[in-house]
């Protein structure tokens, strides 16, 4: 059966997205199950997204584009309707670390969400709700276009060893994500980590979390968060104690080369690989 629903445009990203995407299809003449047939999906899949009941993807969105010759219209858009799908506390900073030209980064116990691996970043999304995790993993991974722009930002990050010991999502996903994590340290120049060890003792990041953005026509933001929100801010004092804090954390943690050492060490003995049930092993 067809999906009909009467959408408010004006409501949010995803009911304008649905609402165009309505328009454009009847345009061309095509109905729902035809349309379908030629992005290669479920007629289903059409009707949830045109009545904003499902977060379109990024590959959804460019076959629809080629299909109705709507000029990358729809890839255009899901940009903002993906963006949206994020807490409304975060959108603001989420903004603004597409644009820095400089990313500095410690994280104390989760992995920093643009080097998160799918599977990795569902299992945190969803450690409270399943409540539309489709749509914030999603949302997340968006995120991590920027490493993929044609002038990326500079990322370097340090983490604490405790992250590499946190098993978020079971063993099989910490092993991927560590691998990952080695991947995009040897294979992006743009993009750094250091591991604070555990020797380092007291360290500048013991209150916490915190990012340094730079632009080159911004003030620098510092932000930080807590279970609540989000805090970004471009006072100079926070900027200076931030950027105090994160040269001292820099100094105490391993050399890139000595963090992919221990990484690949934990990743191995803590997160070996597992024999499943045929004898096979699994990576």
């Amino acid at each position: 059966m067809v999906n009909i629903r009467d959408l408010d445009p004006s409501a949010s990203p995803l009911d304008y997205y649905g609402a165009e995407l309505r328009r454009a299809r009847e345009a061309a003449g095509l109905k729902q199950a035809e349309l379908a047939s030629c992005i290669f999906c479920a007629t289903s899949l059409v009707g949830q997204i045109e009545t904003a009941r499902k977060v379109p993807t990024r590959d959804f969105s460019e076959r629809v584009d080629a299909a109705l010759c709507t000029d990358g219209m729809f890839s255009r858009l899901v940009g903002l309707v993906l963006r949206s799908q994020l807490p409304s506390w975060f959108q603001p900073y989420a903004e603004m670390e597409a644009r820095a030209t400089y990313i500095s980064s410690f994280q104390a116990q989760l992995m920093y969400g643009l080097l998160q691996t799918e599977a990795y970043a569902r299992a945190v999304l969803g450690v409270t709700t399943d409540d539309n995790l489709d749509a914030r993993v999603a949302a997340r991974m968006d995120r991590q276009r920027v490493l993929h722009r044609e002038n990326p930002p500079l990322i370097w990050v340090v983490l604490s060893e405790a992250v590499l010991h946190q098993e978020i999502g079971g063993k099989r996903v910490m092993r991927e994500q560590l691998a990952h994590l080695l991947h995009v340290n040897d294979q992006r120049e743009w993009v750094k980590v250091q591991i604070l060890p555990f020797t380092a003792g007291v360290h500048g990041g013991l209150q916490g979390t915190f990012n340094l953005l730079r632009f080159d026509d911004d003030p620098d933001i510092a932000y930080t968060e807590d279970f609540i929100q989000g805090h970004m801010t471009a006072n100079p004092q926070a900027l200076k104690e931030g950027s105090l804090r994160y040269d001292h954390l820099q100094a105490a943690a391993l050399s890139v080369q000595d963090s992919a050492a221990l990484i690949a060490r934990v990743m191995e003995e803590r997160y070996e690989q597992q024999p499943n049930t045929d004898g096979l092993g699994v990576a």
